[in-house]
């Protein structure tokens, strides 16, 4: 009887979140209404871009207005920051003395809970200098540009709905977000993220200061069909997310923010909430045009606002007190261009740039010949195992683009055992978050599949969670990044997990021992060995992804905030913090970590035989279509490589009774065939 209630609870509080869904699209306005101060450039498809799109310094200008208008009008004070589509920040503005203007980094104020980044209050007592606003609206602001793309628009509230422990959030006996943890990623730690060089806009894709944000306040910003950046704003003093998307929120980040979009929002036809994953529709925003306290169209200009109401600021290491135009995404001032039938011919690919122009990532061989031998990965087998994989990408089909029937758009990474980078392509208008995640995504699975990961591990510092709330910021809790080793190997019943190579792991077996509750979904039962437990999981503490970059992320958080003098170099794990924060050293070498774990899926290990040699990460248009572009770029290569054997993948494993996942391929998934189960038996 009690399991039959508990179905019925569940199928009922499904119902309910339905309908709230429905009703709360309904409140938020119609589609005439918000058409208003929308992009209505019909049929985009990854090509509307052209040398002019970008946003001009009159666009900022605009742009900060329209957000200063609705502040005003809501008597708020907001932080502002507008970016272009890689990542360069163009403006921050601030609102009101920066004393006044105190975030909490927290996803329950109620119940706060003590783990990872929550609990971080800036300014403070200890710190009454340091300030983190900056940061909260740089992140929104990137977030709405790196999840975007001419087929779909996501915001920061669509962040919050594909990120949390349940899918929908609150909704109970759900799966994870498809999402779980991107957030961590884009790091400023990251080796393939760039940074602001103190003279304005450059090749990206740029670092953002807390990662990928959560928090509603972000959204993309468009002209002519096309994302030319992303605005974001921090007005309530929480940095955050919203845990319960049944209702509709009058949400003071998200008004302000969705106020700067006017003229610039994005299409009514491409907006998340026109987007379903999972069999359910996304949410994009609980405000409209309509529903706005200041008419934006009637915005004072920005150069009659006077100072009083505020500044533009400097950031370090993000922006120069001034406000510049985006460089125009595609051509090589962005940083990402046209291969030009180079490198990938007739693949309509993309490559990543320098400032010189030149090839960042071209295919190279393997770093590790010293210890693989004649099994190391060669130049040519690294192209051909790009080139295969954007031809399945080419052929597949999108989950979360507009118009369906698109083809998948992503990003595929390949790195050697070393995570050395051997080679990055993307497709056209591929989401910019996909670069770093793709490359995270293919180290986290030769990571785990390898032989040393343990002693990796076991020789990483301590992360060190810290209190903000006294004379000075202190640390209150230090976490041993070897007690993860331990726990993997009592919950898989091996002594010698990840210590011995002989498992292959790919991110969505390694995301299924990273959630809170194994297996997903499951509420009650106890939490992978990745993931911290229930009462310390959130969005801001998920475990072994987080610890093993903490540091270097708070690091960063203390520079961005004017609490430290040294900002973190490039490389995520290895950062080494004394108990008195007085000490910050990197203490690992090389780029094994360089860019932090990532934990939804999209890669596979590479293996000549039953010996590792790399792998190769995808992240785009559904993380189902990113397994099978991994999975099948390796298997119809046509090389001396392949998938691991079958008797070495994690899907021979059984811990705790439940079989863990390997990969996961769509039904019928490509445009011009009807084949199905096309991984199977590969």
């Amino acid at each position: 009887m009690q399991s039959r209630i508990r179905v019925r609870t569940v199928v009922r509080k499904h119902t309910v979140l339905m309908i709230s869904i429905l009703l709360g699209a309904c409140s938020s306005g119609s589609d005439t209404q918000s058409r208003v101060g929308t992009d209505t450039t019909p049929n985009c498809n990854g090509s509307c871009v052209t040398p002019t799109s970008n946003l001009t310094t009159f666009d900022v200008q605009t742009v900060l207005a329209q957000a200063i208008a609705e502040a005003q009008a809501r008597a708020a004070n907001a932080t502002i920051a507008v970016v272009d589509r890689v990542g360069n920040v163009l403006a921050v503005y601030r609102m009101g003395a920066a004393s006044t203007r105190q975030v909490l980094i927290s996803s329950n104020t109620t119940s706060p809970i003590t783990a990872g980044l929550e609990g971080i209050r800036l300014p403070d007592t200890g710190a009454p200098t340091a300030n983190i606003d900056h940061a909260a609206a740089i992140s929104k602001a990137i977030t709405g540009a790196y999840l975007s793309s001419e087929g779909n628009a996501f915001s920061t509230r669509t962040a919050g709905h594909i990120v949390q422990d349940h899918f929908n959030p609150g909704e109970l006996y759900q799966p994870a977000g498809p999402l779980f943890g991107v957030q961590f990623s884009q790091l400023a730690c990251s080796d393939l993220t760039t940074v602001f060089n103190n003279v304005g806009p450059a090749v990206g894709p740029q670092r953002s200061p807390l990662g990928l944000s959560a928090d509603p306040g972000g959204f993309p910003l468009y002209k002519n069909g096309t994302v030319v950046g992303g605005v974001g704003v921090i007005a309530d003093g929480v940095y955050g997310i919203d845990k319960d998307i049944t209702d509709t929120d009058d949400n003071l980040d998200e008004g302000i923010a969705y106020a700067a979009t006017y003229g610039f929002a994005a299409p009514i036809d491409r907006r998340a909430d026109h987007i379903t994953a999972g069999g359910r529709t996304l949410r994009f925003s609980d405000v409209s045009f309509d529903k706005l306290r200041s008419n934006p169209a009637s915005a004072p200009s920005y150069a009659s606002i006077p100072g009083t109401v505020g500044t533009l600021i400097t950031v370090p290491g993000y922006s120069d007190g001034v406000i510049h135009s985006g460089t125009t995404f595609g051509q090589s001032a962005s940083g990402i261009r046209a291969d030009g039938d180079v490198n990938f011919p007739q693949l309509d690919a993309f490559v990543l740039v320098n400032n010189a122009d030149a090839l960042r990532y071209a295919p190279q061989a393997g770093t590790d010949g010293g210890s693989l031998g004649a099994s190391v990965l060669t130049q040519n087998e690294v192209s051909s195992l790009l080139r295969s994989a954007l031809t399945v990408a080419n052929h597949a089909r999108a989950q979360i683009r507009q118009p369906l029937n698109s083809a998948a758009r992503v990003t595929i990474s390949v790195v050697d055992t070393q995570g050395a980078i051997l080679g990055i392509v993307r497709s056209r208008d591929a989401p910019v978050f996909g670069i770093d995640v793709s490359l995270q995504k293919a180290r986290t699975a030769t990571f785990y599949s390898s032989a040393t990961a343990a002693t990796f591990l076991s020789a990483l510092p301590p992360a060190r969670y810290i209190s903000t709330g006294g004379a000075t910021p202190s640390v209150t809790q230090s976490i041993n990044i070897g007690d993860y080793v331990s726990a993997t190997r009592t919950f898989l019943g091996s002594a010698t997990a990840l210590g011995d190579g002989a498992i292959a792991f790919t991110d969505r077996a390694g995301g299924n021992l990273s959630r809170p509750f194994y297996p997903d979904g499951i509420d009650g039962n106890p939490p992978g060995p990745f993931s911290k437990p229930v009462g310390q999981w959130s969005v801001f503490s998920t475990g072994l992804q987080l610890d093993m970059s903490f540091n270097a992320i708070l690091q960063h958080v203390l520079y961005v905030s004017g609490a430290i003098a040294t900002d973190v170099a490039k490389g995520c794990a290895g950062v080494s913090i004394s108990t008195d924060l007085s000490t910050i050293t990197q203490t690992v070498p090389g780029v094994r970590a360089g860019n932090g774990l990532q934990i939804f899926p999209g890669s596979v290990p590479i293996y000549r035989g039953n010996t590792l040699v790399g792998a190769i990460g995808v992240s785009g248009d559904g993380v189902d279509q990113d397994d099978m572009i991994a999975f099948l770029g390796l298997n119809n290569a046509g090389l001396s490589l392949s998938n691991a054997p079958k008797p070495m993948r994690a899907d021979t494993l059984t811990p705790q009774g439940i079989r863990l996942r390997y990969v996961q391929c769509p039904q019928a998934p490509f445009l011009d065939s009807t084949d199905q189960n096309v991984c199977e038996g590969k």
